[in-house]
């Protein structure tokens, strides 16, 4: 009897491990709330190196001092262009397939965190490729155009670009410099033999609080009507040069034009919430400009 017992009692403690085992099994991705950007295929994407500790951007370098600032200025100029962030993504993407529809979204932050694990996920199933860097200026992203987009062979381009240079991210920036970049970034894709598609820039939100509960002012860095005169100049230079203009700014702003609350949390950046309003908007405007629209 006593090993009956013993034995039932074993058969129970191997049972509920097992069961722990497979409970934890369904719960551990939800848990994991630091869990690496999911991507489709090699060389979709590369997130940020950890030990990247400082900003890509001269202006990030205000936030340290005295040797710590130096050294941020260092890594800067010592790639400005930020290359070597999808130089090993680049390296493992294989060769597009004949009846592949590569597509690079190329921008800053709000094409990098596309592909963040908070996101709603960075097209599931599609050819597309994600060559944001955070805090980028078009400056920085001429540098990079012919590894991070020409080089990669896609059918389309989706640039994403403006809204740093109107916040000074990489020093003063008329609006002429920035349409002057727009236009090079365009013209240098097109040369190609890629099609190009130019999203607008998203409007802005005041009112938003950090972590450590300060309000959120964005329009300072962003007026709104720099942001809106950039977008209508994107508009009518899309039109004149047979590019595709992709509109963002009338489906995720409010009716003062300003960024639809519930589409982010910072003011600046979409959440989940707004790339789920934001994808359908770039796949009408890929199927445009690849002459596949239904």
């Amino acid at each position: 009897m006593l090993f009956l017992s013993i034995h039932r009692r074993s058969l129970l403690a191997s049972f509920a491990r097992a069961l722990c085992l497979a409970l934890l099994c369904l719960v551990a991705p939800a848990l994991r709330a630091d869990a690496p950007p999911a991507q489709g295929f090699p060389g979709q994407f590369a997130p940020t190196p950890p030990d990247w500790r400082f900003p890509v951007w001269p202006s990030g370098c205000h936030h340290f001092k005295g040797n710590e600032r130096v050294a941020c200025l260092e890594f800067i100029v010592s790639d400005f262009g930020r290359l070597a962030r999808f130089a090993g993504a680049n390296k493992l993407l294989a060769p597009p397939k004949p009846e592949e529809t590569r597509v690079v979204f190329f921008g800053d932050s709000i094409t990098d965190n596309w592909s963040d694990a908070s996101s709603a996920g960075f097209f599931p199933g599609k050819p597309y490729l994600n060559r944001g860097i955070g805090g980028q200026t078009t400056t920085q992203m001429l540098l990079r155009l012919r590894a991070d987009v020409v080089a990669l062979q896609p059918k389309a381009v989706v640039i994403l670009a403006g809204t740093n240079d109107v916040a000074g991210n990489s020093g003063p920036a008329p609006v002429s410099m920035i349409e002057d970049n727009l236009s090079a970034l365009s013209e240098l894709a097109h040369a190609s033999g890629i099609k190009v598609v130019l999203a607008s820039l998203l409007p802005v939100l005041d009112g938003k609080k950090d972590e450590h509960g300060r309000v959120i002012v964005q329009t300072k860095d962003r007026p709104p009507e720099t942001l809106r005169a950039l977008n209508r100049w994107l508009s009518e230079y899309a039109k004149a040069k047979g590019h595709v203009y992709l509109d963002y700014q009338s489906a995720v702003a409010d009716s003062e034009g300003r960024l639809r609350p519930e589409l982010t949390d910072d003011g600046l950046h979409p959440n989940a919430a707004g790339y789920k309003v934001m994808a359908p908007l770039a796949e009408q405007a890929i199927a445009l400009a690849l002459g596949t629209e239904h």
